[in-house]
């Protein structure tokens, strides 16, 4: 899935879910970045209020459910930097995804 794709899920997902207060990023390191705020989602490396790092592939596990976003935290595929409450958000979005 490429990070195009992933933007054009997120926007649906967003509308659907009624968007986010506050903005994040999915850092996927060389793999780029996805910044969504509001009802919007681009591939643009912003500053967020919360930044999500984590593997593609682990990404596109979450969005469609076969990887649990604490089991995820807690083995360490994923870290979140800034505001945590943001990343406990994110549930409606993903389940929207």
């Amino acid at each position: 899935m490429t990070n195009e794709e992933i933007v054009a899920k997120m926007n649906e997902a967003l509308g659907k879910a009624g968007g986010l207060d506050k903005s994040v990023k999915f850092d996927f390191g060389d793999d780029g970045q996805v910044f969504a705020s509001g009802t919007e989602a681009v591939a643009e490396d912003k500053d967020a209020d919360c930044t999500i790092s984590v593997s593609k592939d682990d990404f596109i596990a979450l969005a469609s459910g076969n990887l649990d976003p604490m089991m995820a935290f807690m083995s360490g595929k994923l870290k979140v930097a800034g505001d945590m409450s943001v990343a406990m958000g994110l549930q409606s979005l993903f389940s929207s995804m």
